[in-house]
């Protein structure tokens, strides 16, 4: 009886990573969770804020530094999530990914960044 409640136990834990997968957000899952809300995270090493105004402007704080402020959109076709920052000529686009209910930041040329987001215009921490 023992033996077989350590060999279910084992197959229980071996099993479970294998059921968690990362999920890349669709457009419209994407829209709910940015537009009016900020995003909380590090982006290389330094903390930030980002808010996503409905408006399609973006304003990105991070302590010491002015805030920047940008605009944002999202690419239906892509399901990705866009910016443009001044300066930029291109629009840059991220897909936005999910892993065991933590939020990602990700691109082509950058490993998965994670944030998490709260709700409004918080670009102060409270």
């Amino acid at each position: 009886m023992r033996r077989r409640f350590v060999l279910a136990a084992v197959c229980a834990l071996l099993a479970a990573p294998a059921a968690a997968q990362a999920v890349k957000l669709k457009v419209h899952e994407i829209d709910a969770l940015l537009s009016g809300n900020t995003a909380v995270g590090k982006w290389e090493g330094q903390p930030y804020r980002q808010y996503f105004g409905d408006d399609g402007v973006t304003l990105y704080a991070q302590d010491g530094a002015r805030t920047a402020r940008g605009l944002w959109r999202l690419d239906a076709e892509r399901d990705e999530y866009q910016s443009q920052w001044p300066g930029d000529a291109e629009w840059e686009g991220w897909y936005v990914m999910e892993y065991a209910g933590d939020f990602f930041w990700v691109s082509k040329s950058t490993p998965p960044t994670p944030f998490r987001m709260v709700p409004g215009a918080q670009l102060v921490a409270e």
